[in-house]
């Protein structure tokens, strides 16, 4: 599953040119237009996981969202998803983090970068540094970075269904629609009720499947 995914990664970056990124990257944005509404990133407030609970919980837990009957009951097990992989388990990387998350949510994303990388550097293994740094390049429009990071994140975690739903909209973003599709479903395997994806997938398998007659 592993190679599977990161072959799909880098042939969407070889498919990519550097151009069409660069032109991506040089549109202006709408003025209006929120870039975090379309991420998937945990929630502000996370609950408490005991410690020695963390990793063993987490195939519990991937089968509870799978299974979760409502939206609330799936919310509540994705929030306890979040805060098994944004725990560092140091104190010196969970504030670095947090002044990371805070840099990011006033924009200053260099900053962010600068702190995520130094987690990174710090401690490779901590798999939402990655992440977190992929969320940042994307919201620079640095496709190519973000991409990268998002590749290490799967390698450490295959059903991270936040970076393959940022690997969605990375790929939709570069007009790579059919591995945006393939991006989504595969988020939507692991967490059914992953808020947003049901119309995202509907719009891309018109587009790239056509319509049923």
């Amino acid at each position: 599953m592993i190679s599977r995914l990161a072959c799909v990664i880098f042939s969407a970056l070889l498919a990519a040119s550097a151009a069409a990124l660069t032109a991506k990257a040089q549109v202006l944005p709408d003025p209006h237009a929120d870039p975090h509404e379309d991420l998937v990133k945990p929630p502000d407030e996370l609950p408490n996981i005991p410690k020695g609970e963390r990793n063993r919980n987490l195939d519990f837990l991937f089968g509870a969202l799978k299974a979760a009957p409502d939206d609330a009951s799936a919310k509540a097990v994705e929030d306890r998803i979040w805060a098994v992989w944004t725990s560092a388990g140091n104190e010196t990387t969970n504030l670095l983090m947090s002044r990371a998350k805070k840099a990011a949510d006033d924009k200053d994303y260099d900053l962010a970068i600068r702190m995520l990388s130094a987690i990174i550097e710090i401690k490779p293994d901590f798999m939402e540094a990655w992440n977190r740094r992929a969320t940042v390049y994307f919201l620079k429009k640095d496709y190519v970075n973000a991409m990268a990071d998002i590749a290490k994140v799967l390698e450490r975690e295959p059903r991270h269904f936040g970076a393959l739903s940022g690997l969605g909209l990375i790929m939709q973003e570069v007009g790579d629609d059919k591995r945006a599709l393939e991006a989504y479903r595969k988020a939507v395997e692991i967490y059914p009720r992953l808020k947003g994806m049901d119309e995202k997938i509907k719009t891309l398998k018109e587009k790239v499947e056509g319509r049923n007659i």
